[in-house]
């Protein structure tokens, strides 16, 4: 692959973390462009970012001075213009397997604790930090349970079998995030075995959080 690829990317930002993993296991070279979601009121809504995704969110992907944006929809574009290592399997079922863990992540946790959601709860709702925490633990608690149950029927040392997939991509960082927010994880015991198994593999060590430029602790 060429080096035309530039990830706007935030250290902390679960999304961006997915695309992280996916273009270090498919060895894609890219320049990270740090967008700090907290400075200055949020980079991302600057006039500038906006005009590469006009939702105002991280990730955002160009390449070929195309901009794409959304987790999903950036992987798959992966997928699609480097097809090897894969991240979708090749049988229809377990294709589907993999964006239905995916979507679950995507759609039924990970939006309801972002940063949008939870200073709305807080401007409008007059949300405390504690009733905040509360929130997000238990979108959290409900979604991983479920993932739990399905991973206990489709999991090897990752999500579908023993290979690593796109819901590998969406997993680890949900689960780095959820620790963030003092969810008690140790009541997944399949999950947390995949999360050990990815960490021992270069492409997930190389997109974690701390690894990235704009990390701070």
């Amino acid at each position: 692959m060429d080096d035309s690829f530039v990830l706007y990317s935030y250290f902390r930002s679960s999304a961006s973390y997915r695309v992280r993993i996916a273009l270090h296991y498919k060895n894609i070279s890219f320049k990270y462009s740090p967008v700090h979601l907290i400075q200055n009121g949020g980079e991302q809504y600057s006039t500038e970012y906006r005009k590469l995704n006009p939702q105002a969110q991280v990730p955002c992907l160009i390449h070929n001075n195309k901009p794409i944006s959304q987790s999903m929809a950036i992987i798959q574009y992966l997928e699609d213009v480097c097809r090897e290592p894969a991240l979708f399997p090749n049988t229809a079922y377990e294709k589907a397997l993999v964006i239905q863990l995916c979507e679950l992540i995507n759609s039924g946790i990970q939006p309801l604790q972002n940063l949008a959601v939870t200073a709305e709860l807080t401007k409008n709702y007059s949300f405390t930090t504690e009733q905040k925490n509360n929130w997000i633990q238990h979108w959290n608690n409900l979604g991983l349970s479920s993932v739990e149950e399905m991973l206990k029927i489709t999991a090897g040392d990752f999500c579908i079998g023993d290979t690593i997939t796109a819901a590998d991509c969406f997993l680890i960082p949900q689960i780095f995030s959820a620790k963030r927010f003092a969810v008690d994880v140790s009541k997944y015991p399949t999950i947390l075995r995949i999360c050990e198994h990815a960490g021992e593999v270069e492409a997930f060590q190389l997109a974690a959080p701390e690894r990235q430029p704009d990390y701070v602790p």
